[in-house]
């Protein structure tokens, strides 16, 4: 299994994952099991590193794994102690990167280059305990797509962590969850960089990781059911130095929000946009029939205002917006259960536009009208995402 070369080469271009390895012989037999090692002087730790990692995996899964080291062609050259390292350890393979640099897309070369179906990273600096990787690939074994090593699950910690670091790295999950609540909720610990994941289910996905951390990236990107977390203490660098500055705080906060907009369906959302704007008119012409014409009370024509805008909303909805979703979801019994889960939704939205109504136009003494639009634009995000979730689900449409 030694390369020709001591060194593989680097690979270039687009970040994606390939579905299949690339170079290699189909007929010939591929490791199951690919960990990746990102390395930026790392010389102290690399060769104890390798040494426990192939105890522990030949263990395990003897000839069926392979490590691969990938240096960001450290002054201390590490690639090159690492690569000396090969003679004694077939299943270790190196790749040094002299034109970029960053943890993440370190890793992310690596897993192109590697040949197994799953994938994996550990850090150098023994910081991850080696030990926990059997736990992650039992898990992976069991059917997880994403297996990892958290800190904040039974049998997790740090060791020796200042009050200050324990409250930003908490902080962070807090701010992802407000951020990215739907991805940073199925993590207790995003900021892991200790995982395994299939490779099938980032395959042919374009990453795109800012900053030191990838698996929030891979949590959002990929087509992820099952994710196991196995619980780890954190262990207080030996040798080296500590690579946590606050440019990763300022790169994971700027990650979050590329995300959050990558994500976002922008298209049908403006879609939506425009249909709760038709509806605003239907909404205040109502409520000028029942506050002017009629002289109802200022609560009830909000109510039956509402509601009529809710049903205009809803046609247009499920014909334009989600019109893709719909037409797979055939007949009016399906019809009519869209329409009561999104007036169900939306009436949540009406008793806050209710309330909103009431407390800017009683207390803070707003115009009406205004009042009500401000109400309006408050819950329109709310509305969509909820309504997306729930009113017209696509994994609805897979199980037809």
């Amino acid at each position: 299994m030694i390369p020709a070369s001591p060194l593989l080469p680097n690979p270039t271009g687009s970040l994606l994952i390939p579905a299949q390895p690339s170079g290699v012989n189909l007929q010939q037999k591929l490791p199951k099991f690919s960990l990746i090692i990102p390395t930026y002087n790392e010389s102290q730790n690399i060769a104890e590193i390798v040494g426990i990692l192939t105890k522990i995996l030949d263990r395990q899964i003897p000839t069926d794994y392979e490590l691969i080291v990938v240096d960001d062609d450290s002054p201390d050259r590490t690639w090159e102690l690492a690569s000396k390292l090969i003679p004694d350890y077939p299943q270790l393979r190196v790749i040094r990167r002299e034109t970029e640099r960053g943890l993440s897309t370190a890793v992310i070369r690596g897993w192109q280059a590697a040949q197994g179906e799953v994938l994996g990273v550990i850090d150098a600096d023994l910081q991850h305990p080696p030990e926990i990787i059997l736990q992650l690939w039992g898990e992976i074994e069991k059917g997880a797509e994403l297996a990892v090593a958290s800190r904040n699950v039974e049998g997790g910690g740090v060791s020796e962590w200042s009050i200050v670091r324990r409250f930003l790295s908490r902080g962070a999950q807090m701010l992802g969850l407000a951020i990215l609540p739907e991805v940073i909720g199925r993590l207790t610990d995003p900021m892991s960089g200790f995982f395994m994941v299939r490779r099938s289910a980032i395959a042919s996905k374009l990453l795109s990781p800012v900053g030191y951390k990838i698996l929030i990236e891979v949590a959002a990107r990929g087509q992820i059911r099952w994710i196991a977390e196995t619980g780890y203490v954190f262990r207080e660098r030996v040798a080296g130095a500590s690579k946590v500055t606050w440019k990763q705080y300022i790169e994971y906060l700027q990650h979050l929000i590329t995300l959050r907009f990558s994500l976002w369906p922008v298209t049908r959302f403006l879609r939506f946009g425009i249909v709760g704007f038709s509806g605003v008119f239907v909404d205040l012409g109502v409520f000028y029939l029942l506050r002017t014409v009629l002289e109802i009370g200022l609560t009830r024509s909000a109510i039956f205002s509402s509601e009529i805008a809710i049903i205009n909303n809803f046609l247009w909805n499920d014909l334009w917006t989600f019109g893709d979703v719909s037409s797979k979801q055939i007949g009016n019994r399906k019809r009519l259960r869209r329409f009561l889960k999104f007036n169900l939704v939306c009436l949540a939205g009406v008793i806050l536009n209710v309330l909103i109504v009431n407390i800017l136009f009683n207390i803070v003494h707003l115009n009406e009208y205004l009042a009500k639009l401000i109400a309006i634009a408050m819950i329109t995000f709310l509305n969509f995402w909820l309504n997306s979730k729930l009113s017209w689900r696509v994994t609805d449409t897979e199980k037809e």
